[in-house]
């Protein structure tokens, strides 16, 4: 069990690390050649060992971004509460930059809506109506700026816009809800901590507008429910308010839920009487309009009720709108 331990954070410092954290590299290539440590981290769940959520679970407990002599000795000081942890917690990416390549597809849909996040995590992507956004060629000039109606937010959401600029407006929000199987807290300060220690080292910028975007849940929180979507997922799309149109999106987190469950998940969202917008990977699914060809699709593909809008970064750093729709050549 220690040889996977050490073949995995091995894998992680050469290939997965390189080019967005440093410091994970080191911390990385210090366990991969320290077996004191391989037979603590042996002790995790398979899957709950993974690098960045070990890393994440102890800085949630307080560790300092500071060498690996430093993290390798809390790290054995509290091996006990971190194993712990460690099998209690699992990966929960809340990127609200996420919501960039999304606005586009938002901007199609008549408000007020009801805004309904399956893998909500803490809810930071129901925000849509209060961050601002920033859309920026691919020479890094300004093509498109937008702000809250009460004025520019903490939270900047910039991201690169290759090709056609769609046309893009400031959702009218009315309602937001989510469902997660571990549904954090926006105001709970180990929550936040969970979050921002999900935050590579190096990742500049992130850090700040997850913290932002924690502020914002924070002060006015959203309903969230603990659970398994395809069983919760009706009740609460009944609580959304009539006159409303129920929006499900699903950004990033089909590809964490296993295949047949997943089928019968989406098969359930588009029963419903809503709209359906959802950021995946081209081969995940089998229903887009036009169909994708996995192996010529750059990024995941950005959807709305299964017809293809965009492709884009898995986090939302840039997108291709792929479709006429609303499409404007500024």
């Amino acid at each position: 069990m220690t040889d996977a331990v050490r073949l995995r954070y091995r894998r992680f410092a050469d290939e997965e690390a390189p080019g967005r954290s440093d410091l994970y590299v080191e911390w990385a290539s210090g366990v991969a050649d320290d077996p004191e440590m391989q037979r603590v981290l042996a002790r995790i769940p398979e899957n709950r060992r993974q690098p960045p959520l070990v890393f994440a679970v102890t800085r949630m407990l307080g560790v300092g971004l500071g060498r690996y002599g430093a993290w390798r000795a809390f790290v054995l000081a509290r091996a006990d509460e971190i194993v712990r942890e460690c099998g209690d917690r699992r990966l929960q990416t809340n990127e609200p930059l996420r919501l960039a390549p999304l606005l586009p597809v938002l901007s199609e849909i008549d408000g007020p809506m009801a805004l309904l996040e399956v893998g909500a995590s803490a809810g930071l992507c129901l925000y849509p109506d209060r961050y601002s956004y920033r859309f920026v060629g691919a020479d890094g000039r300004m093509r498109a700026a937008l702000d809250p109606a009460d004025g520019p937010s903490p939270v900047v959401l910039q991201s690169r816009v290759d090709g056609p600029l769609p046309a893009v407006r400031m959702p009218d929000i009315a309602w937001r809800a989510g469902i997660d199987l571990a549904p954090l807290d926006a105001r709970d300060d180990r929550d936040r901590r969970w979050l921002q220690g999900l935050v590579w080292p190096g990742e500049e910028g992130r850090e700040q507008r997850v913290r932002a975007a924690l502020d914002i849940a924070a002060s006015d929180p959203p309903r969230l429910v603990a659970g398994d979507a395809l069983e919760r997922i009706d009740a609460l799309a009944a609580e959304a308010p009539r006159g409303a149109t129920l929006v499900i999106t699903t950004p990033g987190v089909l590809v964490h839920i296993p295949r047949e469950t997943r089928t019968a998940l989406v098969e359930r969202i588009r029963a419903l009487d809503a709209r359906w917008v959802t950021i995946d990977p081209p081969a995940l699914l089998d229903v887009w309009q036009p169909p994708v060809l996995a192996e010529e699709w750059p990024g995941f593909v950005v959807a709305l009720d299964g017809e293809v809008r965009a492709a884009a970064d898995p986090l939302g750093r840039w997108w291709e709108w792929r479709t006429g729709v609303g499409a404007s050549a500024t």
